[in-house]
């Protein structure tokens, strides 16, 4: 009996792999086992990053809209209370970007959320 080792399949899997590796140091791009390891760790990372960076980004924009809200009198989370109030339901996004590119618009959504608050 002949033993098969998947020529041609296992060739291009080995081939799609170390093109996915090129460019990581040593054997991490050249020896198979390292590049395997080295991907599937990759991977891992790749995935669990895509829902950190989620987290990173509200973090950054609730660190703008503090930093916005204090230069004008009012603590982030009155601001954020103020505007459920007054029903307002922009995200944290939103907010930010206008924080920053739209400083008077933010001014009147501040005097919107003291004015809920009272």
């Amino acid at each position: 009996m002949v033993r098969v080792t998947y020529g041609a399949p296992r060739a291009q899997k080995k081939t799609r792999y170390f093109r996915q590796a090129r460019g990581y140091r040593g054997g991490r791009s050249k020896l198979w086992r390292t590049v395997r390891e080295a991907l599937l760790r990759s991977w891992a990372f790749a995935y669990r990053d895509r829902r950190v960076k989620k987290r990173q980004f509200r973090r950054l924009w609730i660190i703008r809209i503090n930093a916005a809200a204090r230069m004008r009198g009012i603590t982030y989370s009155q601001f954020i209370d103020g505007l459920k109030k007054a029903g307002i339901d922009l995200n944290r996004k939103q907010l930010s970007e206008l924080a920053i590119h739209d400083p008077k618009a933010f001014d009147a959504l501040v005097e919107e959320a003291r004015s809920a608050r009272a």
